[in-house]
């Protein structure tokens, strides 16, 4: 989205006050190769100082964080610092060819923003092809200096993040996946914090190993660094409470399961057993995937130990203790997905209000799915019927352009770069969730949706059955937004909006499009960019 609205010579009053506030905290990423080898196999990949996962980012709310980033591998790169508002520093954000050109081989950039009314758990990775399945890590934000969390604070903190891991080159599978117009082959298996664990070939001492203490607290802080995959999350004979998603309070719920998608982030309690529990238990993680495409169906199992205060040895773990699994849903359970994501609801409090938008200006409904490219002469394609897979919104494809859209828009130089015409609606619109129509070709183009400034948006977005419903993650970068409906089947514009929750709906910058159906939102463009 590119908002236009009068150029602001000065920084507004609260990123000011936040400076202020705050302090600067300077971090150096060395773009470079690593071996590492996984299930077996050694590979050269590429890291940020020769870590993977990568190094974490800690902040606390009002904090300046630069980052001085040096690409010293031949490959173009950029760093999107995912859920971060970026107010008024649009240029930090990093997706490449929209808000930056790439930072080529030899070069650098500095990431330079400031963090305004935000803590909990985020992440960052590249955004420029396939880099981000080894350069990503965590960004942890604490609350302003002396303001408690809104719930109990816990004896320790553990990152967790979920990724993918391939013994091929990730590049070479894209790129063989876009010439073809197939299907990428599969991920090799997911891991848990770089490790893909025992349940894997030749893994079980590159399984994650989290150690507690009877009695005590954990805050988990949970992030999906996985291409494309929707995560269930489970810890044998345990119950968390989710207190946080995606950098926003919730009001609190105890699950068995979770399920977090590409690039959410989910913060939850961990209450330990009182007494040591004589057993040890599997952390396990498999996909949630309900289209007809193919999918690693593999579980990442890391192991929660607890420590015997009875034992004096320094581990005081023991290899002959029971070893509990936990049950995780089907991989296509959508009652269980809605049933989870419907208990989410904003805190809602007043330090912590839910500030909905309640008038709207623009609405807007986009369609969400897939669609087809002929194949070129001379050629053989592995997509339906011989085409190309090709994904849309509005049945426009994306084109990547060669000049960064920002940099078009702010030197008045968008001519031949983007269009400010993307549809606001379907073109043509059908049965988004019955029976497909038999034209699948898409339209290309650089195509954006430009707002006046301080727009209220509500947004529907639809899946649809063109070559198969399912479930896509979409995250929406420079703000967050509120869930304020979702629902099966096709959105229904005169009935379904009597049902939305404007009063507490759960604040998000990515949210899951449900298989077969919608989900609305509404946010206020109040970031130029």
């Amino acid at each position: 989205l590119v908002f236009s609205s009068i150029v602001l010579l000065a920084l507004p009053a609260d990123v000011v006050q936040a400076q202020q506030n705050g302090i600067v905290r300077h971090y150096e990423f060395d773009i470079q190769m690593a071996d590492v080898t996984r299930l077996c196999y050694t590979k050269s990949i590429i890291t940020v100082n020769g870590r993977y996962p990568g190094p974490t980012i800690f902040a606390r709310d009002g904090d300046r964080v630069v980052v001085n980033v040096v690409n010293h591998v031949r490959e173009n790169v950029t760093i999107h610092w995912y859920g971060i508002r970026q107010l008024r520093s649009g240029w930090a954000d990093g997706p490449a060819y929209v808000t930056q050109c790439p930072i080529q081989s030899g070069q650098s950039y500095v990431y330079n923003f400031t963090i305004v009314g935000q803590r909990g758990t985020l992440f960052w990775h590249a955004h420029i092809s396939w880099l981000r399945t080894t350069l990503h890590g965590a960004i942890i934000i604490l609350p302003e200096l002396g303001v408690p969390y809104p719930f109990i604070k816990p004896s320790e903190e553990v990152p967790i993040i979920f990724g993918e891991w391939w013994k091929a080159d990730t590049e070479v599978v894209i790129s063989q996946a876009l010439e073809n117009g197939g299907e990428p082959n599969i991920s090799d298996a997911f891991t848990i914090n770089g490790l893909p664990g025992h349940l894997y070939n030749c893994s079980a001492k590159h399984t994650f190993k989290l150690k507690v203490t009877p009695g005590k607290s954990y805050l988990l802080r949970l992030i999906n660094a996985a291409l494309n995959d929707e995560l269930f999350f489970s810890i044998a004979n345990h119950t968390v409470t989710v207190v946080e998603v995606d950098a926003s309070y919730v009001k609190p719920f105890e699950a068995d399961t979770i399920l977090i998608s590409a690039g959410q982030t989910m913060n939850v309690l961990l209450d330990a057993k009182p007494n040591y529990p004589n057993a040890v238990f599997s952390m396990s993680a498999r996909p949630y995937s309900t289209g007809s495409g193919n999918f690693d169906n593999t579980t990442v199992a890391a192991i929660l130990k607890y420590r015997n205060p009875s034992n004096s040895s320094s581990a005081g773990f023991s290899k002959e203790l029971p070893f509990y699994i936990p049950a995780l849903p089907a991989f296509n359970d959508t009652s269980f997905v809605a049933n989870f994501t419907g208990k989410l609801r904003s805190l809602a409090t007043a330090q912590y209000p839910a500030i909905v938008p309640q008038t709207i200006d623009r609405r807007f409904f986009f369609t969400v799915g897939l669609g087809t490219d002929p194949c070129p002469r001379n050629q053989t394609c592995q997509g339906p019927n011989g085409a190309k897979f090709s994904s849309t919104v509005n049945n426009v494809s994306f084109t990547v352009p060669t000049t960064a859209l920002l940099q078009a828009h702010f030197f008045g130089q968008s001519k031949g770069v983007y269009t400010p015409d993307f549809p606001a609606f379907p073109l043509m619109p059908f049965n988004y969730t019955g029976t497909p129509p038999n034209n699948t070709l898409v339209s290309h183009g650089t195509r954006l949706m430009v707002l006046p400034f301080n727009t209220s948006v509500e947004l529907v977005m639809q899946d649809t059955s063109i070559l198969g419903t399912e479930s896509h993650p979409l995250h929406l970068h420079g703000y967050n937004f509120f869930v304020v409906g979702e629902g099966s089947g096709n959105f229904d514009p005169a009935r379904d909006p009597a049902e939305f929750n404007l009063v507490d709906p759960v604040e998000r910058n990515t949210v899951g499009v449900p298989d077969g159906g919608w989900v609305a939102i509404r946010f206020l463009a109040d970031n130029p960019g």
